[in-house]
C-alpha cells in the first residue's frame, strides 16, 4: 500500500470566522504555562487536602477512599490483564514466523526478503562488555546478516566513543548486513545531551546512507531503536520483520514488546526487585488490556517512513517514546496504531552497592522519567495545532498520557495524605466510626492493592531467568525478599512518589533536568 502523506487525507478546515476565509490559527499556549499543570494540580491537591483536612475531614476521608479504591481496581483490571498477556507470550514462542508469514500474506503484503532492519543503539559512556552483551543477542537473530544494519549511536562526549566504536565494529561488522558506527556531535543548537537527540541524529544519517547513497527503499525499512542494555528475544526482529511485510497499516504503526527487568535481577538488592516487578507487570498489562492504551516504553520499532515524514524524534525531549508517539499521532491526524510484540526483551534495574546507592539510583531514574509530565503540555499544544483529528480523539490521548502522570502526583498527594491528615488532626473520627463506608472503602482498596502485590510478585518469581550456580541465595537475602513485601509502600514513597513530585515541581518552576544516566550495576 502506497503512503499516503498526511496532509492528502486532510479536510478542508477553516478556523476563526468562516465566511472571511481566512484560516487563523489558534494562539499557542506558552510553554511555561503547560509544563506547569502537572506540578500545579499536585501542590494544589496538598493545599486542598489539608484544608479538607481542618474543615471537612470527613468529605475529604471519603474522597481519598473513592480515589483509593479506583486505583486498587485498576490494579485488579492489571492482574487480569498481566495472565492475558503470559497467555499471548506462551503462544509467541512457539510461533514458526516462516510459516506464519505464508498464512498472513495478502496481495498488499512486502516480499519477506525485501524487509531491512535498522537498528538504533543510542549509548554514552557505556561500558564495553554491556555493548557486547547487546550485540551478541542482536547476532543471534535468525535474519541478522541478510537484513540487519546496526548503527551504534555514538556521542561525541564521551572521551572513548570513537575507540569503543571502532573496538565493536572490528568485532562485529561481519555477523551483519552493514555495521555503522556514527558520532552525534556536541553543541548543536536547541540540542540537549539526551537518548532522543542521539538517535535522531543516527537515524538521519542512517537514512542518508542506506537510502540517498545506496539506494534501498524507505518504504522496505523498519527501524527499531533500543537502549544499550536491551536483550530483545532471539526471534523478535523476524517475528518484527513478518508483522511489518504483512501489516496494511505498516506506514502508520508502532511495534512495541513488554519489558522485563531480569538482566540483573540476581544482582541488584532484593528490595528492588518487588518495584520492578511491578513496573514490568503493568507495562505487560497495558499492551495487553483492551480496555487502556498502550504506548511505547524502552526499545520499539517503526517504519523508517513514518520516522522520515514525522520529522524524527525531536532533539530537546527526554521521554523521547512518548513524545515520538504524540508527535506521530498527530502528524498523522490520528491515524497511528501500536501494535504488540508479545516476546519480552529483558533489561537492567537500576543496581546499588547496598540499599542506600539502591535507592539514589532508582530516585534518580524516575526523575528523569517522571519528566514525562512533560508530554501533558505537549499533548494539548498539538490537539490545539491539528483540530481536524477530534477532540475525543485527541483527548483519548490525552487522558492516557496525563492519567499516570497525575495519578502519581496530584494522585498519591490525595490519597495518602488524604487518608492520613484527617485521622491525624481528628482522632476521634477513629472511634466508634471502624464500620463507616470511608472506612470500608478503605479496608476493601487494601485489601485488594495487598492480594495484587503477592500476584505481581508471584509472577515474577515464576518467570525470572534461573539463578546462576555462584550466586546462591543467603539468609540475609532470603530475609530481605520477604521484608520487601510489606516495605513496598515505602519504597514506593521514596523511589516513585517523591522523584515524580520533584520532577513536575521543577517543570512548574521552569528548573530543568541535567540529563545523567542511571548506573544499572
Amino acid at each position: 500500500m502506497p503512503y499516503q502523506s498526511p496532509g492528502a487525507r486532510r479536510p478542508n478546515v477553516q478556523f476563526g470566522v468562516a465566511q472571511t476565509g481566512v484560516n487563523v490559527a489558534p494562539a499557542p499556549i506558552p510553554q511555561r504555562i503547560l509544563d506547569a499543570i502537572p506540578g500545579a494540580l499536585a501542590w494544589f491537591s496538598l493545599g486542598l487536602v489539608v484544608l479538607g483536612a481542618i474543615y471537612a475531614p470527613l468529605v475529604m476521608l471519603m474522597g481519598a477512599a473513592f480515589l483509593g479504591l479506583y486505583s486498587s481496581t485498576r490494579f485488579m483490571l492489571a492482574g487480569v490483564a498481566a495472565v492475558m498477556g503470559l497467555r499471548r507470550i506462551r503462544r509467541w514462542h512457539q510461533t514458526d514466523w516462516q510459516y506464519e508469514y505464508y498464512q498472513r500474506r495478502t496481495d498488499d503484503s512486502l516480499p519477506l526478503e525485501a524487509v531491512h532492519h535498522i537498528v538504533i543503539i543510542p549509548n554514552y559512556k557505556e561500558e564495553l562488555s554491556t555493548l557486547r552483551t547487546t550485540l551478541d543477542r542482536l547476532a543471534e537473530q535468525p535474519n541478522a546478516l541478510d537484513s540487519v544494519t546496526i548503527v551504534l549511536a555514538m556521542e561525541a562526549g564521551d572521551p572513548d566513543a570513537v575507540t569503543k566504536g571502532e573496538i565493536l565494529q572490528a568485532e562485529y561488522q561481519r555477523l551483519f548486513a552493514n555495521f555503522f558506527v556514527p558520532v552525534h556531535p556536541k553543541g548543536i543548537q536547541n540540542e540537549i545531551q539526551c537518548k532522543s537527540a542521539n538517535q535522531a541524529w543516527a537515524a538521519r544519517w542512517a537514512k542518508r546512507r542506506l537510502v540517498d547513497e545506496m539506494g534501498m527503499n524507505i518504504h522496505h525499512i523498519v527501524v527499531t531503536t533500543m537502549d544499550a542494555d536491551t536483550l530483545f528475544d532471539k526471534h523478535y526482529l523476524e517475528a518484527l520483520g513478518v508483522l511489518f511485510a504483512t501489516d496494511d497499516r505498516r506506514y502508520s504503526a508502532f511495534w512495541q514488546s513488554p519489558i522485563r527487568y531480569h538482566s540483573n535481577v540476581w544482582e541488584i538488592n532484593p528490595f528492588m526487585r518487588l518495584l520492578h516487578a511491578y513496573s514490568s507487570a503493568w507495562e505487560l498489562a497495558y499492551m495487553a488490556a483492551p480496555w487502556w492504551q498502550t504506548l511505547p516504553m524502552s526499545s520499539y520499532s517503526l517504519s523508517l517512513k513514518l520516522l522520515d515524514n514525522s520529522g524524527y524524534w525531536d532533539s530537546d525531549v527526554i521521554a523521547d517514546e512518548w513524545h515520538m508517539f504524540i508527535k506521530s499521532y498527530f502528524k498523522r491526524e490520528g491515524d497511528l496504531v501500536l501494535r504488540p510484540i508479545y516476546l519480552p526483551f529483558l533489561a537492567s534495574a537500576t543496581g546499588g552497592d547496598n540499599l542506600l546507592s539502591a535507592v539514589k539510583r532508582r530516585y534518580s531514574q524516575t526523575l528523569r522519567h517522571a519528566w514525562g509530565a512533560k508530554e501533558i503540555g505537549y499533548t494539548i499544544s498539538q490537539m490545539r495545532e491539528h483540530p481536524y483529528v477530534g477532540f475525543r480523539q485527541g483527548f483519548r490521548l490525552l487522558f492516557r498520557v496525563a492519567h499516570d502522570n497525575l495519578l502519581a502526583g496530584a494522585g498519591w498527594v490525595i490519597i495518602t495524605l488524604g487518608t492520613q491528615l484527617p485521622a491525624l488532626l481528628h482522632p476521634h473520627l477513629l472511634i466508634g466510626n471502624e464500620k463507616s463506608p470511608q472506612f470500608i472503602l478503605l479496608q476493601i482498596s487494601f485489601a485488594m492493592v495487598s492480594i495484587m502485590t503477592l500476584f505481581f510478585w508471584g509472577i515474577d518469581v515464576r518467570i525470572r531467568p534461573p539463578r546462576p550456580e555462584n550466586q546462591k541465595q543467603t539468609s540475609v537475602e532470603r530475609l530481605q525478599s520477604l521484608i520487601s513485601i510489606p516495605m513496598l509502600p515505602t519504597i514506593t514513597l521514596v523511589c516513585l512518589a517523591f522523584p515524580v513530585i520533584q520532577a513536575q515541581t521543577q517543570l512548574m518552576f521552569g528548573i530543568p533536568l541535567h540529563f545523567k544516566v542511571t548506573k544499572k550495576s
